[in-house]
């Protein structure tokens, strides 16, 4: 099910995979709260896509071999099609605590409430980390987060709109990858 929804989102977006070349920091949203940053990245197909090869390649293999567990949690959240998320807490001081369920989204004007977490790493559950220590996690919330148009992340009070800036980024690579794919597609006009 999960792999019928990506490839059928794969191909909904026009833009061809593997022409990419964001780096993943080129357009993940960052927040500190001092003891901890938050990351994170839309795994939106229209924002991957765009991203390096072998980080599109890394993703949806990861979204792959999580499927079951996506599947099971958009179940749990009552939706067949929830926006997949990926969130890392990184730890900035030694026993930095850290609360999943604190982390919210707004698009178009809504908030968004996380409805189902399914988690990438070991130290998740603890709800602590060392300092330099991470826990990854991908995030899943209703339908409706427009990738397209400014987002708002909220965590313990702090808000970021760096979206605007990814925004941006996409665009100007979104023509760029859409360049690259038309030139490697013209047929070579030598005559035979």
């Amino acid at each position: 099910m999960i792999l019928a929804l990506l490839l059928c989102l794969a191909a909904q977006d026009t833009v061809p995979a593997g022409y990419g070349s964001l780096r993943r920091d080129d357009v993940v949203m960052r927040l500190s709260t001092g003891t901890v940053e938050v990351q994170v990245l839309p795994l939106d197909e229209q924002v991957i896509r765009l991203l390096a090869p072998d980080t599109y390649r890394s993703i949806t293999q990861l979204e792959l071999s999580r499927a079951d567990d996506i599947r099971d949690a958009a179940a749990r959240g009552g939706t067949e099609h929830p926006t997949l998320i990926m969130v890392t807490f990184l730890g900035v001081v030694p026993q930095a605590r850290f609360n999943p369920e604190d982390l919210t989204v707004t698009s178009r004007g809504r908030l968004f409430r996380p409805i189902g977490i399914v988690p990438l790493s070991p130290t998740w559950s603890s709800f602590q980390l060392d300092a330099r220590q991470q826990a990854v996690a991908i995030y899943l919330f209703d339908p409706g987060i427009s990738v397209r148009e400014q987002l708002t992340v909220s965590y313990q009070g702090l808000s970021t709109e760096a979206w605007s800036r990814s925004i941006r980024l996409l665009d100007q690579e979104r023509a760029r990858v859409k360049a690259r794919a038309q030139s490697e597609a013209k047929p070579d006009s030598g005559g035979l």
